[in-house]
């Protein structure tokens, strides 16, 4: 199956944040068992902090926060955001 976007948005937050949020169908399979591929980024162009959610084979559905990285569930695409959003916000401090 060819990948279709769902969801895309890219954007800078004073001069300082970029974010990007890309979510594509991919249909069913070994590699993307829910059928979607993710990646959601904010990085501090100042200091180089960012909060990453993605899932890519083989790892599977994570979250990088700097140099952490830890398993991640992911539930729905609405879920997905607002766990970023939730993430940046702590981890960064950056309410998007």
């Amino acid at each position: 199956m060819k990948a279709h976007l769902r969801y895309y948005i890219k954007n800078q937050i004073r001069n300082r944040y970029v974010i990007e949020l890309s979510i594509y169908d991919v249909g069913k399979s070994a590699k993307y068992p829910d059928g979607i591929k993710y990646g959601l980024i904010c990085k501090d162009l100042k200091v180089g902090n960012y909060v990453l959610l993605d899932n890519h084979h083989p790892k599977g559905p994570h979250v990088h926060i700097n140099d952490r990285e830890f398993t991640y569930e992911y539930i729905s695409d609405d879920k997905l955001i607002e766990d970023f959003e939730k993430l940046v916000l702590k981890e960064l401090g950056v309410k998007l």
